[in-house]
C-alpha cells in the first residue's frame, strides 16, 4: 500500500495564509508520505486549471512524489437536459485537469441534496448516465473515474452499490472513505467489510464521536441523525481503523491509503500522528 494524503488536510495552513495549495506538496513530502492528493484546484489569478494543474505536476516531480488522484466536487443529480449536459461536459474537462496532473484517477461527488427529486432511486438513471459517459471519456486517458461516500446522501452501502450497479463500467468504482460513513450514522467496519471490493482507493479518517442530547455543544459537524462528530488523527477518534484496514486487507486491497485530516489540532502534527498509526496498523 502507498500511503498519502490530500492537500485538503493542510486547510489550516492555506485559509491562514501560511501556504498556498502548491505548497502543500513540500509539506507532504517532508512529513512522510509516498503521494499526495488534490481537491478542486485554486490557480493563481490569471492562471488556468490545466496551466496550475502542470505546474502542480512539476512541483511534485522535484520533490519526487505522486499524485495519486484529483477529487472534486460534483451534482449528478440533475433535473433538466441543460443540466446534465453542463455537468457531463464540466466533469470531462475535469478529467482533462487530472490529466495534466499526471493522476490515474479521478473522484468527483454524485450529490448534495435531492435537487427537486423525492428519492435517491429517482436520482440513479440520470446520475449513472452522467457517470458512464464521463468514465468512458476517462478510460481513454487511462484514467479511472469514482465516487466517495460523501456529502450526507451518498453514504448508504446500498446506495453505493446500486450506483455503481446502475453505472455498469468497470472504470468506475468507489472511493471508500472509512470515517464518512459516521457523518450517516453507519458502523464504519459494517460498511468496509461489505463495501470493500468495490474499492479503487481509499481515504482514512478519524472522528470523535458524541451521542445526540437536547442540550449537546454545537461543535465540529452535525451528523444525519443531528450526533456530532470532530475530526481527530487516526487511531485516537472513535473510529476501529485498524479493523477497517484489516478488512480491506482481506479483499486484497493494496492501493492507495489517503489520510483526510480534519482535526483541531495542528495540521502537521495530526499528519504525523496519522501516518505513524496507518504505518503500524497496516503492517
Amino acid at each position: 500500500m502507498k500511503i498519502g494524503t490530500s492537500s485538503y488536510s493542510f486547510s489550516q495552513y492555506i485559509r491562514d495564509g501560511k501556504i498556498t495549495q502548491i505548497d502543500t506538496i513540500r509539506l507532504a513530502k517532508e512529513i512522510g508520505f509516498d503521494c499526495i492528493e488534490f481537491t478542486d484546484l485554486t490557480p493563481p489569478d490569471g492562471v488556468t486549471n490545466l496551466e496550475y494543474a502542470k505546474q502542480i505536476k512539476e512541483e511534485a516531480a522535484k520533490y519526487d512524489i505522486e499524485i495519486s488522484i484529483y477529487a472534486i466536487g460534483a451534482n449528478l443529480a440533475q433535473n433538466t437536459d441543460e443540466g446534465v449536459k453542463a455537468e457531463t461536459e464540466r466533469l470531462m474537462e475535469c478529467v482533462d485537469v487530472a490529466e495534466a496532473l499526471g493522476a490515474k484517477m479521478m473522484r468527483h461527488d454524485v450529490m448534495f441534496g435531492y435537487n427537486g427529486f423525492r428519492t435517491f432511486d429517482e436520482i440513479i438513471p440520470v446520475a449513472a448516465g452522467i457517470a458512464r459517459k464521463v468514465t468512458e471519456y476517462a478510460e481513454k486517458k487511462g484514467i479511472r473515474t469514482m465516487s466517495e461516500n460523501h456529502g450526507m446522501y451518498y453514504q448508504d452501502p446500498d446506495r453505493i452499490e446500486k450506483m455503481i450497479s446502475a453505472v455498469g463500467h468497470p472504470n468506475y468504482g468507489l472511493l471508500l472513505d472509512i470515517g464518512n460513513f459516521m457523518c450517516a450514522d453507519i458502523k464504519p467496519a459494517d460498511a468496509v467489510s461489505r463495501l470493500g471490493n468495490l474499492a479503487f482507493m481509499v481515504h482514512a479518517k478519524d472522528f470523535y464521536f458524541t451521542p445526540y442530547s437536547p442540550d449537546m455543544e454545537e461543535v465540529g459537524l452535525q451528523t444525519r441523525g443531528c450526533n456530532r462528530l470532530v475530526g481527530a488523527s487516526i487511531g485516537y477518534g472513535d473510529i476501529n481503523a485498524a479493523q477497517c484496514f484489516a478488512i480491506l486487507k482481506k479483499y486484497g486491497y493494496d492501493g492507495y491509503i489517503d489520510v483526510e485530516y480534519e482535526g483541531l489540532e495542528d495540521c502537521t502534527e495530526g499528519l504525523k500522528k496519522s501516518l505513524e498509526n496507518i504505518r503500524e496498523m497496516t503492517k
